[in-house]
């Protein structure tokens, strides 16, 4: 199968440019599956019901999330309702929704885990504990894992950990694209940072001179998402469906 797997969809304007980009990008590739982290799809980040429904109508399959997960109250009852809508699944247990989905369909039949790194963001159960406990419940040997985390080190331990039981890790959280996707001696692709669908000419998605405030003063404000020249950062994934090894990984980055 052939997973297809976006980088952090951040407000409208990377919402609209998914909607319009996305068919495109699906039959260039003859994507299987659609996976992409949509917890900033709305403006001023965290999920709504509104993002979430424009991501599912415009093709994707699957939606992971990370540390802005719940930022929004409504994003509790969308977790609870919505099938292919995860956070992280080492949160507390009480959090609502899922860390995990099975995405099965008659020809292809891929689990997706959402997990959250610990390094510089809140603490949750160890990923490297929650991963172990999941694994032995799942029945296919294609699973994906979006490990969302800001640490580089931790992102790697992890591919290197789950390399060989997983058919790949794949890191989001910092919207920017890194440069060493691969497969590892295992047989799992991974790839620091997939990136992000939002404007490029930004810094992570929101309008320059309102991040370099707060980068200069340090005082409190609301950052607005630059609309201008939005561009998908993706990756592709070519996976066996018998023996879940990544056959191939290719960066995408649709202009």
């Amino acid at each position: 199968m052939v997973v297809l797997m976006v980088g952090d969809v951040v407000g409208q304007s990377g919402c609209d440019y998914l909607r319009e980009k996305l068919p495109m990008l699906k039959a260039r590739y003859q994507v299987d599956v659609t996976v992409a982290n949509g917890e900033n799809s709305s403006d001023g980040n965290g999920m709504t019901a509104k993002s979430l429904r424009h991501m599912q109508d415009s093709g994707v399959d699957v939606i992971t999330s990370g540390n802005h997960a719940l930022r929004r109250k409504e994003a509790y009852d969308q977790l609870e309702k919505k099938a292919g809508v995860l956070r992280p699944a080492n949160y507390h247990p009480t959090a609502p929704g899922a860390g995990v989905f099975l995405y099965d369909d008659p020809r292809n039949r891929l689990c997706v885990i959402n997990l959250q790194g610990l390094v510089y963001l809140n603490p949750n159960e160890n990923p490297f504990d929650c991963i172990d406990r999941l694994l032995d419940d799942i029945d296919t040997p294609c699973i994906l894992v979006d490990f969302h985390a800001e640490a580089t080190a931790e992102k790697i331990c992890m591919g290197y950990y789950l390399d060989g039981r997983v058919s790949a890790v794949i890191g989001t959280h910092t919207h920017v694209p890194t440069a060493d996707g691969m497969i590892l001696p295992g047989g799992t692709g991974y790839l620091t940072d997939v990136g992000m669908c939002g404007g490029f000419h930004s810094v992570l998605g929101v309008k320059a001179e309102m991040a370099i405030m707060k980068m200069r003063t340090n005082l409190p404000g609301r950052f607005e998402v630059d609309p201008l020249d939005v561009r998908i950062s993706a990756v592709a994934l070519e996976i066996d469906n018998k023996t879940g090894k990544c056959l191939n990984i290719e960066s995408v980055v649709f202009l």
